[in-house]
């Protein structure tokens, strides 16, 4: 069973009626999709499970300013089997899941809203369990811990996790320094220069360890103030979003949503290696392709990223560190056998993880 990887940029603006909601879900091997409406709160939910094979679905709960409901959906179907990926990737015990609510436009309550996003939570009784995500804090998981036994990243349990963000950091910084060490036989990121593309949370932590390990960095970000902030503390040099694509650059570190490696900015990369933070930032398997093509090695996004979901099911601290060192070991050995196969290491990926999933047989 090979299934695609796409990410929603191509799909969440599109205004065609393209094929419904079970062929989306049975063509990314779902699993279950579950809604929710409060009039009271102007909650609008979205609960995907991809697969519970190896535990219980756990994934971040997203809070944006969707433009539709079908990017809500897509987004979320799209995250939720990535979280199953990441898992069996890295030897985890959790399924793969994901939330999305879809910001109200009007005045809300927050504490309100994600009162009644517990509700719904709760109402799965396990099968689904939230942590933090774009557009969610731990003050959000304080909230819904109120309501569901079923969520991570609270701020009241240390098992919990707190803000996963540096640990993120920490592994996307580890898989920066194997694709360095494959690619220019080096073990050291002095004067190695990153482009970094959203410095927020884990943008920003990753950064502070880059700038402290000599590393070059040139940034973007939507907002002024996170942007400013890195060339304060870091001397990193700022452009626009439209010229982060551009910059020549040893790494491009997308670390924003997913979906800005597409048919309109692949082809603008000036760098020699892709590795970040950001889930799915490729619009499509054939990107991946494309890349591997160009002689730009790409770090897949659920393998580097996975510090995160370590730290939620990864209690004790010296253990989470090894297992969050040992991204720089698969990363690493995953491009070897790229290069040995000539075949890109995200496809390389994805069978080893369905593989894990849904038996060799499926691979």
């Amino acid at each position: 069973m090979q299934l695609p990887t796409i990410n929603t940029a191509d799909w969440a603006h599109s205004t065609r009626d393209e094929a419904d909601l079970f062929d989306q879900a049975s063509g990314l091997g779902f699993g279950d999709v579950h809604f929710k409406i409060d009039q009271n709160t102007h909650l609008r939910a979205i609960i995907a499970i991809h697969n519970t094979r190896l535990g219980p679905a756990l994934g971040g709960c997203r809070c944006v300013p969707y433009p539709s409901t079908r990017a809500a959906l897509l987004d979320v179907l799209h995250l939720a089997q990535t979280m199953s990926y990441k898992a069996a990737i890295a030897g985890l015990p959790s399924g793969g899941g994901k939330a999305v609510i879809v910001r109200p436009s009007q005045v809300y309550d927050r504490e309100l809203l994600f009162e009644a996003f517990g509700d719904f939570v709760e109402e799965l009784g396990g099968r689904f369990i939230s942590s933090v995500d774009s557009g969610t804090g731990v003050a959000d998981m304080d909230v819904m811990a109120r309501r569901t036994r079923y969520v991570r990243s609270t701020s009241a349990t240390a098992a919990s996790g707190g803000d996963p963000s540096p640990i993120t950091a920490l592994g996307v910084r580890y898989g920066i320094e194997a694709a360095v060490t494959f690619k220019h036989h080096r073990s050291d990121l002095s004067g190695i220069h990153v482009a970094i593309q959203g410095v927020g949370h884990v943008g920003y932590a990753l950064a502070r360890q880059l700038h402290k390990l000599g590393a070059a960095l040139t940034i973007c970000d939507s907002d002024k103030w996170a942007a400013e902030r890195c060339a304060d503390e870091f001397g990193a040099k700022i452009v626009s979003l439209e010229a982060i694509y551009t910059v020549p650059s040893d790494v491009f570190a997308p670390c924003a949503l997913g979906g800005v490696i597409n048919d309109e900015t692949i082809h603008k990369l000036a760098t020699g290696i892709v590795a970040g933070a950001t889930n799915n930032p490729l619009s499509d398997l054939r990107h991946a392709d494309i890349l591997h093509n160009r002689g730009i090695l790409y770090a897949p996004d659920y393998v580097i990223n996975a510090g995160g979901l370590m730290k939620v099911l990864v209690q004790d601290p010296t253990a989470l560190l090894k297992k969050v060192a040992g991204i720089h070991d698969t990363l690493l050995a995953l491009f070897t056998q790229s290069e040995s196969t000539n075949t890109s290491p995200l496809r390389l990926a994805n069978r080893m993880a369905e593989s894990v999933l849904y038996g060799p047989d499926a691979v």
